[in-house]
């Protein structure tokens, strides 16, 4: 007699043909970073247009224009918090955690840059932003395409923003920073094209995708708004309102799922099926 035993092997998980294309999307954003031509700096870049000093706070309205991040850090780590523990996966959870954690930083950054606007603030500026960036990005990775997928993409960023940051302070080559910073919103423009997957956090890409794109015009008007609006504000300071308020569609998606927490969490509902009962299946009607 004789038996056969048959040994468990292990079975890994098939790669999506989307976590493919996002792969070879980040090696090409990669290879543009390392080969790509050089950026240099503008001679400008520390302008601003508003330099007005206000309670003893030099560039006022630049360094104030940043409580938006604040706030919206705080307001997001709280609705966080008023989570019940399992009604969010603990990715999506981790990546928004990320991303108001960052919040904190750019604000904190950001400020102590445009307090005396030089390079070395600068870089503080920079490194502080890569924390939102990784957590939007991963954000919008978990969520259109797996959760796998929101790691690595987290991952790479925080790996990369900072070599970039400190390429551009070794070199003077904003080329890397570039790629992180415009190449990361074109990744999450195509991700945005996904439908979302069942259970993930709904946010509102295209919506993100608008207000940074508009932040990035004020930024790039600087001058030309301050004149405009004859001295009231700079378009630097509106570039901070509307970058900020790419915070929105985050907090909007994490605010639809506060009603399910105070509902008490999913149903237990009993039926019957086929004469067979089942007893204590957990029901939700979030998709």
């Amino acid at each position: 007699m004789s038996f056969l035993i048959s040994l468990p092997t292990r079975r890994h998980k098939p790669v999506a043909r989307a976590e493919l294309g996002l792969l070879l999307g980040l090696i090409a954003l990669l290879a543009l970073a390392a080969f790509g031509p050089v950026l240099p700096a503008s001679v400008h870049q520390h302008g601003f247009a508003d330099q007005r000093a206000l309670w003893g706070i030099p560039c006022a309205v630049d360094v104030l224009s940043n409580l938006p991040f604040a706030i919206a850090g705080v307001w997001g780590l709280w609705a966080l918090r008023r989570l019940a523990p399992g009604v969010l996966d603990n990715t999506s959870r981790a990546l928004a955690a990320l991303f108001f954690a960052g919040l904190l930083c750019t604000a904190v950054g950001s400020s102590v840059y445009h307090w005396q606007p030089q390079d070395a603030g600068l870089l503080w500026d920079r490194l502080g932003m890569v924390l939102p960036f990784a957590g939007l990005l991963g954000l919008a990775a978990a969520s259109r395409v797996s959760e796998r997928a929101g790691w690595a993409m987290a991952g790479a960023v925080l790996l990369a923003g900072p070599m970039a940051v400190l390429w551009w302070a070794h070199t003077a080559n904003l080329m890397p920073w570039a790629v992180v910073q415009l190449g990361g919103m074109l990744v999450v423009l195509a991700l945005a094209c996904l439908p979302r997957r069942d259970g993930a956090l709904a946010v509102h890409l295209g919506a993100v995708i608008g207000l940074y794109a508009v932040a990035k015009l004020f930024e790039a008007a600087d001058h030309a708004v301050f004149g405009a609006t004859y001295q009231a504000v700079s378009g630097h300071s509106l570039k901070h309102l509307f970058a900020a308020g790419a915070a929105w569609p985050v907090l909007m998606a994490l605010a639809e799922w506060h009603p399910y927490r105070a509902s008490g969490g999913p149903k237990v509902t009993l039926f019957v099926q086929n004469g067979a009962h089942a007893v204590g299946v957990a029901r939700s009607s979030r998709v």
